[in-house]
Parts: C-alpha cells; structure tokens; sequence
C-alpha cells in the first residue's frame, strides 16, 4: 500500500528551516517504503513579521526552541513585499531542470537564514540556485518568472489553505485507501515515525489479507 508525505512549505520560513532535521531523517529511514515530496505553500502577509525587529524576535524564539548554537540573520530581510515569490519560483522552477530533490530550496533557505543574502531579488535567488544545481543562471530565472511557474506555486499553495491549517511546514501523510494525517507545525520526530510507522503496518496487513482473500467480491 503506498504511502504519500507530502512537505508544504516557505523556502525562505525559519520553522521551515528547522524542521529540515526531522524531513531529512524521515527520508533516510523509510527509504524505499515511503514516498517524499515537497510542495510550495507561500506564506501570506499575516504569516509574515513587520520589521527585522520583530524577525530578530522570532528567530529568537525559535531558536531557543531549538536549542540552536547560531541564530539566524535577518540582513535578507525586505519588510515591503507581501511574499517571498522570487526564491520559492526558482526552487520550483529548478523541479524542471531535474531538481526534485532537496538541494535548490536548501541552498536557497541557507543563504537567506545564515548568511543573510537578499534572497527576495530574483536575480540572487536565480543566481544562488543555479550555482547549486549546475544550472545556466539566464534560463532558471527565465523559467522562474514564468506565468506557468507562478501558477503552479499558487495552486500548491490553495491545496495548503485546503487543508484548512496554517501553520508551515505541514507533513500531510496519505495511503492509497484514503488514510489520512497532517501534522500541522509539528517537526519533531516522533509523532511522525509513529504515526508512519502504523500506516505500515496497516500496508502489512492488508497486503496479507489480499493474498489470502484475494479482492473484495463485486457485490
């Protein structure tokens, strides 16, 4: 029975950045068993600080939180636009060029969150995830700012809203009987491998049952 988790996300979100540990864990763990994507989910104005200040002060927060040894910079930082467009379009955009992987929107969230790069302007963005992704620099962007690219970060990000949640990352984890469960925020480890690792467990079952059974009757 496959199983499905599904990362929704903000390249440039700090809780985001955090929760990369516990994503990069899952995937060694159920290599082979599981099945991992990422999706954009763009936070909006409400989701977003005011002024570096206040970005200094949730980065404090989660921080502490993680019992990190650094903290992370804020010089990226542009309070004037409403989103952060212009790094999740090229992480997207790299998706096209092979990248499905982890890499461009890793890269991407480092240089904004440790070394402070202006990560809003496309043609850093483009410039950083090229490097990363042996990309030609002129065609990722060219790509990045297409209608289609937009389109497809937008529609991810109403799947998100869907949901009906709001806090980032959300690990949404779906088998092929309609199971279902989002966790919402949450990036520790554990209630995650739990909550997998009875899926799997169900998967055993009903593979078991089939080979003894075989399909349900038609009526």
């Amino acid at each position: 029975m496959p199983i499905t988790v599904t990362d929704y996300l903000d390249v440039v979100s700090s809780w985001c950045f955090w929760s990369e540990p516990t994503w990069a864990e899952l995937k060694k763990r159920y290599e082979g068993r599981v099945t991992f994507q990422w999706k954009i989910a763009l936070m909006d104005p409400s989701g977003l600080p005011t002024s570096r200040e206040q970005e200094q002060w949730f980065y404090r927060r989660s921080g502490m939180m993680m019992r990190s040894p650094f903290m992370l910079k804020t010089e990226w930082y542009d309070p004037s636009l409403p989103e952060w467009l212009a790094p999740n379009c090229v992480a997207e955009a790299a998706k096209d060029f092979g990248f499905t992987d982890d890499r461009v929107r890793l890269t991407l969230a480092r240089a904004a969150l440790r070394e402070g790069k202006e990560i809003g302007d496309w043609n850093v963005a483009a410039d950083t995830g090229a490097g990363v992704g042996g990309i030609d620099t002129r065609k990722l962007l060219e790509r990045a700012r297409s209608a289609e690219i937009e389109q497809r970060v937008r529609a991810s990000t109403v799947e998100f809203y869907a949901l009906q949640i709001t806090q980032r990352p959300a690990f949404v984890i779906d088998t092929e009987i309609g199971d279902r469960a989002v966790f919402s925020g949450v990036i520790k480890l554990e209630p995650l491998t739990a909550t997998i690792d009875s899926m799997l467990d169900d998967a055993a079952v009903y593979a078991a049952y089939k080979a003894h059974f075989g399909d349900p009757p038609a009526k």
